[in-house]
């Protein structure tokens, strides 16, 4: 499955697999079109190891940045490996509807900050954000939101030593975001994304969406009682 640029600055794709991708931006699984390329001669002339392409998102027609590494250069072509670099990655998403604007900002910053590799980073933002939400929350909340996550450890099946590390992070030095601040790896990273998704949920979502939900049910209930009011006045 060949990649290349021909010596009339077209990148040919022996697959059609081969321009078929996730995008970054709408995380839909499209097709690519190149848009953006050096020219042959610029190549031919400079022999880089890697060149960088820019690609169109075929589902949502934003721009998407790969790079390449280069196989072998000839007088009429540059070939190049068929496995592509995302020098973007796509976003960690979260629902935000109902979570305080200062948890929000913390956790939304972890979430760039995970997507773009950089866990000590990401450590350091979801402790903030923790910190934030046991402000607003109160400590009574702080004990009963422990209690959960304990639960989650059983039913996610997570071991001990990750989940030890993942609560250090959420609950330990809230006075000082830094202290005792653990360095994690790639999977402690991922197994603590998912349970401060599951925090914030237990905090704020769930209660949010359950009042809206009691809010809307007492509407109805409400305008029907009315509605018998005024049909047995008749």
């Amino acid at each position: 499955m060949n990649v290349v640029i021909d010596s009339t600055g077209v990148m040919l794709f022996g697959d059609e697999r081969a321009t078929t991708r996730n995008c970054p931006h709408c995380q839909a699984l499209s097709r690519m079109n190149p848009t953006a390329l050096p020219t042959f001669d610029e190549l031919l002339l400079q022999k880089p190891r890697t060149i960088g392409v820019v690609m169109r998102c075929n589902a949502c027609n934003a721009p998407v940045f790969l790079r390449y590494a280069v196989r072998a250069y000839a007088s009429n072509r540059v070939e190049l490996s068929p496995q592509a670099f995302d020098v973007e990655r796509p976003i960690e998403k979260f629902s935000f509807n109902y979570v305080p604007e200062g948890v929000e900002t913390f956790f939304r910053e972890a979430l760039i900050c995970y997507s773009h590799g950089q866990l000590q980073a990401f450590t350091s933002m979801c402790r903030r954000a923790a910190g934030a939400a046991f402000v607003d929350l109160g400590n009574s909340t702080k004990l009963r939101l422990f209690d959960s996550l304990a639960d989650v450890r059983e039913m996610a099946e997570i071991d001990e030593d990750t989940f030890a590390v993942v609560m250090r992070v959420i609950f330990t030095g809230h006075n000082d975001p830094q202290v005792d601040l653990p360095f994690v790896d790639t999977y402690q990273a991922a197994v603590l994304l998912e349970v401060m998704k599951d925090f914030l949920y237990q905090a704020y979502v769930r209660k949010g969406r359950l009042q809206h939900a009691m809010k809307v049910r007492r509407f109805f209930a409400d305008e029907r009682g009315d509605r018998s009011i005024f049909g047995s006045q008749k």
